[in-house]
């Protein structure tokens, strides 16, 4: 929008990276790239927020056009998702992303509505506790504002500390190498 165009100036000055919001074809973030270039910030992140059908079944060209900049990474909006692509395919859907971007090395960020009930009401629920240990499989776990923030923080730090041991990502592993460990 105008508006947006006129934010992208404090954005370019302010800012480490900048989300491109309803993206839904490689010229999108062409236009993005370019007037970041014009505005001397050529080597601000771009975030794809992956929110519409459209974006996901475009995924492939969005990652590709973003790639073309220093710094790149994928946000699954998964609230906007559920509505655009229906709640019973969600799980589907964010699963493709991970499995993509995960193969362009391009980091996830894992959002909407992550321990909402915790961060708002100081309680959550049983489901959205299963639903932050799947953040661990993203970079980052994006949580919204809330008088409990600070319990949702740490709620957070929790989860994903113990589901480290049980998470891996889907690429084969190297064990750890011994051939050149020091022998006592």
């Amino acid at each position: 929008t105008v508006t947006d165009i006129e934010d992208l100036r404090a954005v370019a000055r302010h800012a480490d990276l900048v989300g491109l919001s309803f993206v839904q074809h490689g010229s999108d973030v062409e236009a993005l790239r370019v007037r970041l270039a014009a505005l001397g910030a050529d080597s601000l992140g771009i975030i794809l927020k992956i929110e519409t059908r459209r974006a996901f079944a475009n995924l492939p060209e969005l990652m590709l056009a973003a790639m073309e900049s220093h710094r790149a990474g994928v946000m699954i909006a998964r609230g906007d998702l559920a509505v655009e692509c229906g709640y019973e395919r969600l799980a589907e859907v964010q699963e493709e992303i991970l499995w993509a971007a995960e193969a362009a090395h391009m980091p996830v960020i894992w959002a909407t509505q992550v321990l909402e009930t915790l961060a708002k009401t100081g309680q959550p629920s049983r489901a959205e506790i299963t639903d932050a240990a799947m953040g661990e499989r993203a970079e980052c776990v994006m949580l919204n504002k809330g008088p409990h923030i600070l319990e949702a923080i740490h709620a957070l730090d929790d989860i994903l500390t113990r589901m480290q041991s049980h998470q891996a990502k889907k690429r084969s592993l190297l064990r750890a190498l011994s051939a050149w460990a020091p022998t006592i």
